[in-house]
């Protein structure tokens, strides 16, 4: 073979090789567009599922119709788990979605739900709805009821009013009326002596049954009297303070206090602390400060007093004339601020032992400030409420 051969042999092998490498790259580029392709599509696909689920889990967070208040019966048998009652709910048309219902119960770890008969309406947030399940429902069922009444914790007897005028044929003035009246508190005082007597005996309280009207869901029927209702509150406060009757007897002996004060202190820790914690530190706080004979100097006292709502107060607030207002007044005063829940009453039972005698809470963060002296406190003020203003 010829010099000329060997040399066009070696340039068309050369053409060839850089054919098929260029072949291979286009079939590469074909391949990183349809791999390209593919992916955007998962991608978009995913996100379009999760956007999808997002909303469907928001939306079945809300209730299922707002303007829907007709009442309907669901039964919750014995053994239900969260998922069983969920799937109830949803088949009654209470809820949005039962797979919705059983992840909020487990993201906000509720428990303790019981059988039972209960009343609902698919205007009822998640909240109340669980809430209810806590409470307990009824062992038979029971007539529908034309509304159902939620007492909020911490609500005051004029702020029950307000519900019920809202939410019920029952007029606010009909209402604090009946509060006022003291033939039908002697009634009541009758039936239940050993929850109403130190309520009796106290002086210039606004209303005699503040405090005593527990926190909670009840039914209510228009041909029903009003009377027998605010009587199931008084009765559930009643089983609910039964469960501690040996504390109760304890801090009757050993602090010398009322029940009525018991409920009053628990009435300003309801108001003044969010979790558990805090509120049984606060709880202490009280009792230092009535073990060293100081006003308990709450706002929350303030505010009843002036039968105001205020974020701050002024110096001319605390100076309000009122034997509510615990600023100028030592002690406990005539009675209770409001209904205290349960989880109050047990931080005044069970208060965290402490030698702090002052405490100020942050409304931004909800964070609260403890200090031994005055001096630590005005530091805790101005560096976490006025500096914040």
């Amino acid at each position: 073979m010829t010099n000329k051969d060997q040399h066009d042999t070696q340039m068309s092998r050369k053409r060839r090789s850089r054919e098929q490498y260029q072949e291979r790259e286009r079939e590469n580029r074909v391949v990183r567009k349809i791999v390209g392709a593919v992916v955007t599509v998962l991608i978009v696909t995913l996100l379009i599922a999760a956007f999808t689920g997002y909303r469907y889990f928001k939306a079945g967070l809300e209730p299922l119709d707002t303007s829907n208040k007709k009442l309907v019966q669901v039964e919750v048998p014995l053994g239900s788990t969260s998922k069983d009652i969920g799937q109830i709910l949803e088949q009654s048309k209470v809820i949005k979605s039962g797979l919705v219902f059983s992840y909020y119960v487990k993201t906000n770890n509720l428990s303790d739900f019981q059988a039972g008969f209960y009343q609902m309406a698919p205007n009822m947030t998640l909240k109340e709805i669980t809430q209810m399940l806590k409470e307990g429902g009824t062992d038979e069922p029971e007539a529908l009821a034309d509304a159902r009444l939620t007492i909020p914790e911490g609500y005051s007897i004029s702020e029950i009013a307000d519900l019920f005028a809202k939410k019920t044929d029952v007029t606010r003035d009909d209402f604090l009326n009946l509060m006022k009246d003291e033939k039908y508190f002697n009634t009541l005082a009758g039936k239940y002596p050993e929850l109403l007597m130190s309520a009796k005996s106290a002086k210039d309280v606004r209303y005699r049954l503040e405090g005593y009207l527990f926190p909670a869901t009840y039914n209510y029927y228009k041909e029903g009297k009003l009377e027998d209702l605010v009587e199931q509150m008084v009765v559930k406060t009643n089983n609910v303070l039964s469960q501690y009757q040996t504390q109760l007897d304890e801090i009757h002996q050993t602090k010398k206090l009322s029940t009525q004060q018991v409920l009053t202190l628990a009435s300003l820790v309801e108001k003044e602390g969010v979790s558990d914690e805090d509120r049984r530190n606060i709880a202490q706080v009280f009792f230092n400060r009535l073990d060293m004979d100081m006003p308990l100097q709450s706002d929350i006292s303030v505010l009843y007093a002036m039968e105001k709502h205020k974020v701050h107060l002024s110096n001319k607030d605390t100076q309000t004339d009122s034997p509510y207002n615990l600023y100028i007044n030592k002690g406990t005063g005539p009675g209770p601020f409001n209904s205290p829940s349960e989880a109050a009453i047990q931080a005044v039972l069970n208060p965290e032992y402490n030698d702090y005698l002052y405490f100020l809470a942050d409304v931004t963060d909800g964070n609260v400030y403890y200090a031994k002296t005055y001096e630590e406190h005005l530091d805790q003020k101005k560096q976490y409420i006025d500096d914040k203003r």
